[in-house]
């Protein structure tokens, strides 16, 4: 056998094996559920150029925890409504297994309370809310 047809053999040979391995059946992946979710808040307006510096992309904050626990996507828009009152519209995506669960180490953690702390005061809950209020959804388009 001449070395030309060693290595068209060895190609072939390593061609079947790659073949054989890609075809082989894996166990079924449980497609991942996302929760979209989108709430409301006031927001003071005094507090507006103070809350968009704390929110800048230059600023880590808790990005880092929201990925640890599984919140994506998450934006947040400003309006001032026809009240002349500005509200925040929040939307996340979360991809989690718990959500409850995973809501409630988020809540404990040191660094967002702290940053609740710097939050919260500049936002202004719906009446008999205690914070951002959770909205339905009504319609999605994927």
């Amino acid at each position: 056998m001449k070395f030309s047809q060693g290595i068209v053999a060895v190609a072939t040979a390593l061609s079947a094996a790659v073949l054989l391995v890609g075809c082989q059946k894996t166990a079924p992946q449980k497609p991942r559920s996302v929760k979209r979710v989108g709430m409301v808040i006031g927001l003071k307006e005094d507090k507006i150029e103070e809350y968009k510096k704390v929110h800048a992309d230059t600023n880590p904050g808790v990005r880092d925890l929201l990925n640890k626990y599984h919140m994506h996507n998450f934006s947040i828009f400003l309006q001032k409504m026809p009240d002349g009152k500005y509200y925040e519209f929040g939307y996340y995506e979360y991809t989690g297994d718990d959500f409850e669960g995973d809501m409630a180490k988020l809540a404990v953690e040191k660094r967002n309370i702290e940053w609740l702390k710097v939050c919260d005061p500049m936002q202004t809950p719906l009446p008999g809310a205690d914070g951002w209020t959770e909205m339905e959804r009504v319609y999605y388009n994927p």
